[in-house]
């Protein structure tokens, strides 16, 4: 029987990030789809497959940290990671108070994202 590879959903409205990750994510070992918004990730309902998120914090329209709240009111235990190019402490310190697994400021570098990841989906399988 083959082992299904955990599915990680990535939303940003940045076309070079959506265009990378998914491959950088293959790489890990992890399947990947990607979203040019919030509101086309829950529409596509992939929220039901998604074991890990990884969501930029300023988009067109919803925002990230939007996004996490309606995901808390959907009772969802997905698990978060967000970046984003805004290099604000305060900001990362509300986003892990909120239940974000982790914030990772861009540029980051592959294996910190590698390692925010694994830790995300290990909290998922807790």
């Amino acid at each position: 029987m083959e082992s299904v590879r955990p599915l990680v959903s990535v939303v940003d409205d940045d076309v070079s990030v959506r265009e990378s990750l998914p491959a950088l994510l293959q790489s890990f070992g992890l399947d990947s789809i990607a979203f040019a918004s919030a509101e086309e990730f829950l529409a596509s309902g992939a929220l039901a497959t998604t074991s890990c998120l990884l969501l930029d914090v300023v988009m067109t329209g919803m925002s990230g940290p939007n996004l996490q709240c309606e995901l808390l009111r959907r009772n969802s235990s997905v698990p978060i990671v967000f970046i984003t190019a805004n290099h604000d402490e305060n900001l990362r310190s509300r986003l892990l108070a909120q239940g974000a697994s982790d914030c990772l400021f861009k540029p980051f570098f592959d294996d910190a994202l590698e390692k925010a990841v694994r830790r995300a989906l290990a909290e998922r399988s807790r």
